[in-house]
């Protein structure tokens, strides 16, 4: 008659799914002709599901029938060993783009490591990573001995060996930066440049974890790689993935 949802992508790191309630039990059904249909506020992308009971009809025995709904989820994963690297270099650009955007999947048990670094034309570059379990978004103008600027840190406890979703949005005149459910809103001033001079994307040499569909400007950087596109140039361990 109730139950928890738990989800896991490795069968040993157990999650469980809350509804945006905060309520974590689902009740089910009380007997053994009826059903009872929950669909998930928001989904779930995972390789195995578990239901722990909290309660059952005293009048009966322990006992569910299961049906799960989902639709098809393509999944392209780079895994990165600490030594490995991934080194996009952008085509040049005539004009400059009103809204840019990078976006990515990431999960680690290592509490810091450079997910991503992107160097632009003017000295300017834009750098994602961990540190201490949070994800910070550094902004530099000029060599990083003159200039370096921290712009913001956003979540916690991010190397649990779950997917975390990241995205960094370039309007034109400030930054979005989302993870997972959170958002951040940057302003940026007159001599920032954003996303918009970037020259080059790297995922660096120190990270130790799993990318998936690292997308810039709605370009996928993994799927490139694995097509061997000249732009690219990778020194990775791969492993990919499609539900």
């Amino acid at each position: 008659t109730a139950y928890l949802l738990m989800f896991s992508d490795t069968g040993h790191n157990w999650k469980q799914y809350r509804q945006e309630d905060n309520i974590g039990a689902f009740p089910g059904n009380t007997n053994a002709d009826s059903v009872v249909q929950h669909k998930l506020q928001h989904p779930v992308i995972a390789r195995y599901v578990r239901l722990i009971p909290l309660d059952w009809n005293p009048n009966g025995r322990i006992g569910l029938r299961l049906e799960a709904y989902g639709c098809p989820y393509n999944s392209d994963v780079v895994s990165f060993d600490g030594h490995s690297s991934l080194l996009y270099r952008l085509s040049p650009r005539l004009r400059q783009m009103a809204r840019e955007s990078i976006s990515l999947k990431f999960k680690t048990l290592r509490n810091s490591g450079t997910l991503l670094h992107a160097e632009g034309l003017s000295e300017h570059s834009l750098t994602l990573e961990l540190k201490k379990g949070k994800l910070l978004l550094v902004l530099r103008k000029g060599t990083i001995l003159k200039s370096c600027r921290h712009l913001v840190s956003l979540g916690s406890l991010l190397d649990d060996q779950h997917w975390h979703q990241v995205a960094v949005e370039h309007h034109s005149n400030h930054l979005n930066l989302t993870v997972d459910k959170s958002t951040l809103w940057v302003k940026m001033g007159t001599s920032d440049q954003g996303l918009s001079s970037l020259g080059s994307v790297r995922s660096n040499r120190n990270f130790y974890g799993c990318l998936e569909n690292l997308v810039y400007n709605g370009v996928n950087l993994v799927d490139l790689a694995k097509q061997r596109d000249q732009r690219v140039t990778t020194k990775v361990s791969w492993l990919t993935m499609s539900y």
